[in-house]
């Protein structure tokens, strides 16, 4: 009696997983989308190791 409560929560507990794994879209993300163009902010437009002309 035991082994079948065990049995029933085992495959209780996979259906679950299954089913959330299936509503989950199986791990896909859509993409990002970016509207303002990249930036970098404050940085200098040339390395500080160049030589300045």
């Amino acid at each position: 009696m035991e082994l079948i409560g065990i049995l029933l929560l085992g495959l209780w507990i996979l259906s679950v997983t299954v089913r959330s794994v299936l509503n989950d879209g199986r791990g896909h993300t859509p993409d990002v989308r970016s509207t303002a163009p990249w930036t970098a902010g404050n940085l200098p437009s040339a390395p500080y190791a160049s030589p300045r002309v």
